[in-house]
């Protein structure tokens, strides 16, 4: 497990992980961010790109569209459980994730296993 020196440098380390997630999935990073912390749960907020070709098939295919958002948001979510607990040894309890495509913005929940100021060094 990994400690911390601040809020921030947490803070930090997970938007960067949450950035190169999306970077990976969808080839570009998120537009903008706002990152809270309270008791044992992350929150963010994020603004995304939406991939072109499934806002061209949102119009006429939404409920495909939708299976395929669902199944990234899963693979998505797994993916930033195992990143968080490997590489910065946080133990996580649950991720949720929702988007909506029409205004594009995400908001994602991590709980982790303790509250957060377990994590952030004394001093």
């Amino acid at each position: 497990m990994r400690v911390f020196d601040s809020i921030g440098e947490l803070k930090q380390e997970v938007i960067k992980i949450y950035n190169s997630i999306n970077q990976e999935i969808f080839g570009i990073g998120i537009r903008s961010q706002k990152i809270e912390v309270f008791g044992d749960k992350v929150t963010v907020f994020a603004t995304h790109k939406r991939i072109p070709a499934l806002k061209i098939l949102d119009e006429t295919n939404r409920s495909l569209t939708a299976s395929v958002d669902m199944l990234v948001m899963e693979a998505n979510k797994r993916m930033l459980k195992e990143q968080l607990e490997d590489k910065l040894g946080l133990p996580v309890k649950l991720v949720m994730k929702d988007y909506d495509p029409v205004t594009e913005l995400s908001g994602t929940v991590i709980v982790f296993e303790r509250e957060i100021d377990f994590f952030i060094r004394k001093t």
